[in-house]
């Protein structure tokens, strides 16, 4: 029987209430059902009230940005989000109304908006040396790279700043074709690697790829276990690996770049037992294997600091980029001194990477997640989080598919459960109306009907019940 609607309002105080009543509800959605959730969620409580804003309009931004940027810079909602200040796990807009963000500027926002910790150490090395070179000593730069190398596996200890995940992916695939002496690199499809030139070539969607010369490049089946055509089975997609190396380059490879957890492509988690079955045909032909920890790294899955870790490998060279700096420009390639040793044939600068001002910022990230338990939190609240989105998936047709990992969660939207058919136009909708009660999330994969989930690592639980709970009311109402 369903319960009384007075029974029900005075059960939603609880989120532990409100969660059982949602994991109850087992069966696909009726029109009885939908109309269970009547009263919209209120956000939870958060001592700061920003002060008023006086800058431009949202109107006077949006007619500078059409005059004066790219016309390929685009903007999420029918009307776009005028941000002008964030606190922790939230954002502000220029009413001073308050969001919980669950995108966290794609993944690059970990230890939240301003964290004090890491604006302290920003303003203080600012004040001291904003820049200089690295051709000059200077012991931030070292204390950052000594902190990511007691992070990793094995001999990856020798570290190379950059400035973007872009960057990072550019500078791995170089040292690869370096060390093997081969050209040919194997990615997988659906992956994102970035929109540079030999990056673009890696990244295996065509949404994100131009009309120019990508070369070198080859894109193994991706190992989807919602998907794909072996379920989860990783160790069957993994033969196309194989099937490559034999059928289209000379046996040997320069190297195998891939994410964990492919964060553009919609929080798609790769097959169990993919990895560590392609690793070892990859190293069989010679190649190295490339981890891309941009979006999944630094703690974010929960159960590990590192996406690759979760499937038990141990790559050749890292990249990362993102939450590194919670915000800050910085990327980095992490690889092992062997390895490294090839950017000594030429000289190899880059003038802003391990900047001081970056690099302490990235110190204090480290720090920050270490102190907070950000990693455990990331793990109890994504947990969390992620059983809440199951529930709803269970009462509502829409929502086909829950993936991923602590704070890196994805939800698919299809109009046919069967046939998989992308709700493209629903999931607009949904992230327009979810914006409205106050949450903020992303939206990917190749056909745009992903929620991305992703964000600060501070989130907490009321938050996560705020989120699920104005999803929700959200699909309740359609």
């Amino acid at each position: 029987m369903v319960a009384s609607l007075a029974a029900k309002l005075s059960i939603r105080r609880s989120p532990l209430h409100r969660y059982l009543i949602n994991r109850c509800i087992s069966q696909p959605a009726t029109a009885e059902r939908r109309k269970e959730v009547v009263v919209a969620p209120e956000m939870p409580p958060f001592d700061y009230v920003p002060p008023p804003y006086t800058g431009p309009s949202g109107d006077e931004i949006m007619a500078k940005r059409k005059e004066f940027l790219s016309p390929s810079v685009f903007h999420f909602y029918k009307t776009p989000l005028h941000v002008v200040e964030g606190k922790m796990q939230y954002l502000y807009d220029d009413k001073g109304r308050r969001y919980v963000d669950a995108f966290g500027g794609i993944a690059t926002v970990g230890c939240g908006h301003c964290h004090p910790d890491v604006v302290a150490a920003i303003v203080e090395q600012t004040k001291k040396l904003q820049h200089s070179t690295v051709l000059y000593l200077n012991h931030v730069i070292t204390d950052f790279a000594q902190s990511l190398a007691s992070k990793l596996p094995g001999d990856l200890k020798v570290v190379f700043f950059t400035n973007s995940g872009t960057e990072a992916n550019e500078l791995a695939m170089m040292i690869a074709r370096l060390y093997t002496g081969c050209h040919d690199i194997i990615s997988l499809r659906n992956g994102y690697h970035g929109n540079g030139a030999g990056t673009m070539a890696a990244t295996a969607q065509s949404i994100w790829k131009f009309n120019v010369i990508q070369s070198g490049v080859h894109h193994a089946m991706n190992p989807d276990p919602y998907r794909g055509v072996f379920g989860s089975d990783g160790e069957k997609y993994a033969r196309d690996v194989q099937d490559i190396i034999n059928f289209g380059t000379s046996g040997n490879v320069a190297a195998f770049i891939s994410e964990a957890i492919q964060g553009v492509g919609g929080i798609v988690e790769l097959a169990p037992g993919y990895l560590p079955a392609a690793y070892n045909m990859v190293k069989n032909a010679g190649g190295l294997c490339i981890a891309d920890e941009v979006q999944a790294g630094f703690a974010r899955t929960g159960s590990h600091f590192w996406g690759f870790e979760n499937q038990g490998v141990v790559p050749d060279i890292v990249t990362m980029a993102k939450s590194i700096g919670n915000g800050i420009p910085l990327g980095a390639v992490v690889t092992t001194p062997e390895i490294a040793q090839v950017l000594t044939r030429r000289n190899y600068f880059n003038t802003f990477g391990g900047n001081p001002v970056c690099t302490a910022a990235g110190l204090a990230v480290m720090k920050v997640i270490e102190k907070e338990k950000l990693q455990e939190n990331a793990f109890e609240v994504g947990t969390y989080l992620k059983e809440r989105l199951n529930a709803l998936k269970d009462k509502y047709e829409l929502i086909g598919d829950v993936r991923g990992r602590g704070m890196l969660l994805g939800v698919e939207l299809v109009t046919d459960r069967k046939l998989k058919t992308p709700a493209k136009a629903e999931i607009v909708h949904v992230m327009d109306q979810m914006k409205e009660l106050g949450v903020l999330v992303g939206k990917g994969g190749y056909y745009g009907n992903v929620f991305r989930i992703l964000p600060p690592l501070c989130f907490t639980k009321e938050d996560a019940d705020f989120l699920a709970d104005a999803m929700d009311y959200t699909l309740s109402r359609m």
